[in-house]
Parts: structure tokens; sequence; C-alpha cells
């Protein structure tokens, strides 16, 4: 019986990261359903994203008060975790604070830890407020209704309970120490949970080993249950912004890639010694692919599928969108959001069946609307807003390739525009020989 705490502690913690992991090589492995890419030499370029963006969070702070909190929350929150290498150790060998033999360096790092604690709560606390009393704008697009709501809130639950938990564990122990406890050696230094102690005061000494394992216990298997809970919700992106933010676009935000074989067609086209009888140049860059564009998740690049696991559905991009501040139905957020839903539909199938079946759905109809993909104005200000480099403009002109060389269903305007192009050299209605009598006007 005097391991069996031990015993239970492993159980839970091999059980907890077992399922993560688990539940990791799912996300990863409906990443790879997309397509390949090639990112080229850029790895200085990349490797300096992510320590900017990602872990410096240079793009939150644009918005001071919200990347502020979140810069805290997130340091913190990070921060204090380091400390569950020290509960790991004590559950598993049964000792109590296995790191207080730094002595002076442990009562620094305790005590970060602690104010770390506090502002994670105030931090909490006023994005909560921001969410559900303020009830900030962004927060309040139709996407965000049921689940991706709920989601936001359950996860500030979360670190409350949390960061209580540890406090009231802190508070506990302290009192232990004091009393001069068995296995409570004193160590650590307490400038929050010393103010929490007094509440403590006149318990008994078992009843304060009760509260503080208790404590202890609820915070370890908390902290489990939250990691598995990233699954579930959008964030996941605290692990996945690194590799995000590594992999997202280095080439200029106005640059759009081009297909060799549609290139060199239209060089053809324009080349008036060209042979377009001629059998085609071996050595030629690229075929013409199988498909144009992308209507399902699959046709998307493994790039695109993982923006889509990293969307913090924070909604910069669409209130930065002037399609959408102008009314019209276009979110780059619920693109994100509607691609990750599709994806992981997706991955259920094959959870099921073994390899992905047929289900009569597609990403782009049955999720994303035709008059969403066309509300788009290109102007990059989505990609610009996103504080960890997702792309949404991406997967709408994919979607676009894939409506108009596919399926031949451009927008009214478009083909209007194409066909004066054709006609008239330019996209306006004017013959060339009117073109200009404004002048005159």
């Amino acid at each position: 019986m005097e391991y069996l705490p031990n015993i239970l502690f492993v159980i839970a913690l091999v059980l907890g990261i077992g399922y993560f992991t688990m539940n990791i090589r799912k996300v990863i492995r409906n990443i790879k359903l997309g397509r390949e890419v090639d990112y080229g030499d850029h790895n200085k370029e990349r490797w300096g994203n992510m320590a900017r963006i990602a872990m410096g969070q240079s793009k939150m702070v644009v918005r001071p008060v919200a990347g502020l909190l979140h810069f805290v929350v997130y340091i913190g929150f990070v921060v204090i975790n380091i400390e569950v290498l020290e509960i790991i150790i004590d559950g598993i060998f049964g000792t109590h604070r296995i790191f207080a033999f730094l002595g002076g360096l442990y009562d620094f790092l305790i005590a970060t830890f602690e104010i770390l604690a506090l502002l994670v709560l105030v931090g909490v606390i006023v994005f909560w407020i921001r969410r559900n009393v303020q009830r900030i704008k962004r927060f309040m697009s139709p996407e965000m209704n049921g689940w991706p709501k709920n989601d936001a809130n359950i996860i500030l639950y979360f670190e409350v309970v949390l960061m209580v938990l540890f406090l009231t564990m802190n508070a506990a122990d302290l009192n232990l120490q004091q009393m001069g406890a068995a296995h409570y050696t004193a160590a650590g230094s307490y400038p929050v949970s010393s103010f929490i102690a007094p509440l403590f005061e006149g318990m008994s000494e078992s009843s304060l080993i009760l509260l503080e394992r208790t404590a202890w216990w609820l915070h370890i298997i908390g902290i489990l249950i939250f990691l598995n809970y990233l699954y579930f919700s959008k964030h996941l992106h605290i692990l996945l912004a690194f590799p995000n933010t590594f992999y997202g676009k280095v080439t200029p935000k106005g640059q759009f890639v081009n297909l060799d074989a549609v290139t060199n067609e239209v060089k053809l086209m324009m080349d008036p010694n060209a042979d377009p009888f001629a059998a085609p140049d071996p050595g030629a860059e690229e075929e013409a692919p199988a498909k144009f564009g992308a209507s399902d998740v699959m046709d998307l690049s493994r790039t695109q599928l993982l923006n889509a696991y990293t969307c913090t559905e924070c909604g910069r991009c669409t209130s930065e969108c002037p399609a959408n501040q102008t009314g019209k139905k276009l979110s780059p957020r619920k693109i994100m959001m509607d691609t990750r839903d599709r994806l992981q539909e997706v991955g259920k199938n094959i959870d099921k069946n073994g390899s992905f079946q047929e289900d009569g759905k597609q990403l782009l109809g049955d999720y994303i609307t035709h008059e969403e993909i066309w509300a788009c104005t290109t102007c990059n200000a989505c990609v610009e807003a996103c504080p960890v480099s997702i792309d949404p403009l991406s997967i709408i002109m994919d979607m676009r390739q894939y409506l108009v060389m596919e399926q031949s269903a451009a927008s009214n305007e478009l083909n209007g525009a194409m066909t004066n192009i054709e006609n008239n050299g330019a996209p306006w209605p004017y013959n060339q020989m009117d073109r200009l009598n404004w002048v005159n006007e």
C-alpha cells in the first residue's frame, strides 16, 4: 500500500500522455493528406519567423491590450508548467519538492511561478470579461456561436482552476512547513500563497496534508486533462504555432503561385513562331496537374492543412477583412474553421473505414460557399493580421482556380471582365477606338 500512490500516478501519466500521443498522430496523419510542398532554402528566415512570431509574440502586440495580456498568460502558463517536471519526479518516486536542494535558486523559481500564476489569473479574468461582458464584436460573429464560444470559455475556466489549485497547494504546503510536519521540509518562497495561507490556520496537520495532496493530485490530473483537451480545441495552436510560423509564407505576400504548365501554355499561345503540334518538351519543369485548384481538403497543401489546425479563432483576420466590413458573407476565420472541420470529418471517416470512403461531401459547396470565395478582394489583410502566419487567401485562391479551370464557374463579374479582355484588350466594355472618348467629355 505504501507505493500505491506512486503506481496510480504512473498509470495516470501513461494514460494521459498515451492518449495525447494517439491524437497527435491523427493530426499528423490528417495533415499529410495534403499535397507535399517544396519549402526551398529559406531555413534561416523560417527559424527567424518562428522565434519572432511564435515565441516572441511580435504580431500579437500589434493590438497592445490583448497582446500584452496574451503574452503574460502565455509566458506564465509555460514557465509555471516547468514545475510539472518536479511534480512528475515527485509522483513517480514518492519524494516531495525534489529540487529543493537548489536552495536560493529554488526559492526564486517558486516565487516567480507564484507571481506569474497571479498574473495569469488576472489576464484570464480580463479575457473572460472581454468575451462575455464587453462582448467585443470579433468574438460575436455567427461562426463563433455554439461550440467555438464554449470552447473559448472552457479553456479560460481550465486555466483559472489550474492556477487556483497551484496556489492552494503551495499555501497548504507553507502551513505544513511552518508546523514542521514530516516530509514537508522548508523550501521555496511564496509571495502570493502566503496571503492565502492564513485562510487555513487552525486546521489540523492531517487536514492540511489532505488539502495539499488533494490540490496536488487535482493539479497534475488537470494538466493531463488540459493536455488532451487541446486536440478537441482551438488551443492546439499552443503547440502548432511553432511549426506553422516556420512553414509560413516567406515570399512576398502579393506574389501568387503560378502553375508552370499553365504559364508555358500561355507563352506558347503568345509566340507566333511556336509549333502548336510539336511534341511536348521532355525537360519541361512541370506537367499539367490531374486537377486544377482545390475542392476538398485533400487538394490543399500540407501547409494549408497545418494552418487550419493552428487557427486560434481570434478573429483578427475577419475584423481586418474589407469584404467582411462592408457586409459581405466572407469571413477568413470561417474559411479556416470550415477547413479544419472538414479535415476532422475526413479523419473520422478514415478511422472508421481504414481509408477514406467517398461521403458525397467536399469542402467547397458543403462547407464554404461560392459567395464567400468570390467576395474576397485578395488584399492580404487577413494574412497580415494573423498572429501565427495563417494564410486564408491561399485556400480561397485555390478554390477559385478550381471553379474557373475545372468547373468553368467564374463569377459573372469575372466572366464579363475576361470576355472584355478577349474582345477589347481591356476589362472594360469599350472597343479600342472608343477608349479615349472620356477625354472629350
